[in-house]
Formats: structure tokens, sequence, C-alpha cells
């Protein structure tokens, strides 16, 4: 069993599934809300620093579906800024076990870092026309 520091965006149904994955496999969770979090740079870059900058984005944000922000485009610096500015921004779920750190979620790589008890199939992101709470931006 490992203890799991877990940001999410609240109300996302693929948090929820991620969440009662590890749950169900006897982790301990601690959940944070991701958007609220008051990051600082170097926080966010523990987690973020080993990924490209590309990869440090949840997709299905806004801005990035909309081609406003394209990530591939940017440099560290740039994508870090855009970031700390808008948190919707961040890839998710952000987890750490002690000193040990992950960002987004990849079953086998979560599996083989702290266990799994049995394949979920759970992606990164809301699964389509199910009935879970939406993906979207919070109220403003």
């Amino acid at each position: 069993m490992a203890h799991v520091i877990f940001y999410e965006k609240p109300g996302c149904g693929g948090n929820a599934r991620q969440k009662k994955t590890l749950s169900d496999s006897g982790h301990e969770l601690v959940v944070r809300d991701l958007l609220s979090h008051p990051w600082s740079g170097a926080e966010l870059l523990a987690f973020l620093a080993p990924l490209p900058p590309a990869d440090w984005f949840n997709r299905a944000a806004p801005k990035i579906k909309s081609g406003e922000i394209v990530p591939e485009n940017l440099g560290p610096g740039k994508a870090l800024a855009l970031l700390m500015e808008d948190h919707l921004l961040i890839r998710r779920p952000l987890m750490q076990v002690g000193d040990q750190r992950m960002v987004g979620w990849d079953e086998a790589k979560v599996a083989a870092w702290i266990g799994l008890d049995g394949a979920a199939g759970i992606g990164e992101g809301c699964p389509k026309h199910d009935h879970a709470p939406k993906c979207e931006p919070p109220a403003a």
C-alpha cells in the first residue's frame, strides 16, 4: 500500500475513476485540488521537468482544443508560465508517493510504480458518452 498525494480537478469523471482504482488497490489517498493549489514554479517543475514541455499540458483544456495554445511550439519557460497562469492547462492527475512523482495516468506505469489490482482500462481523459461529471472548466 502506498500513501498517494493525488492532485485532481474536482468533479472530473476521469480523476474519480483513477482515485477509485487506486483506493480499490489498497492505496491511501490524500486528494488535493490541482486548480486551487498555490503552485510555485519549483514545485510544479518537480512533477513536470522529466517530461518534454509538450507533455505537461492537459489536451482537453479549452485553450489547447481551440488551438489558442500549441504545446509543441513552447519552450520550458513559456510553457511553465502558461501553466502557472491557468492551472486548467496542467495535465492531470499529478501524483506523488514519497519523493517520486508522476504526471498523467498511464495504467501500466502506475501499476509498475505502486501496484494496481487488476486492469481497469482507465485512460487519462474523460470517457465519452458516460454519465460521469464532465471535465469542463469550473463555473466562474
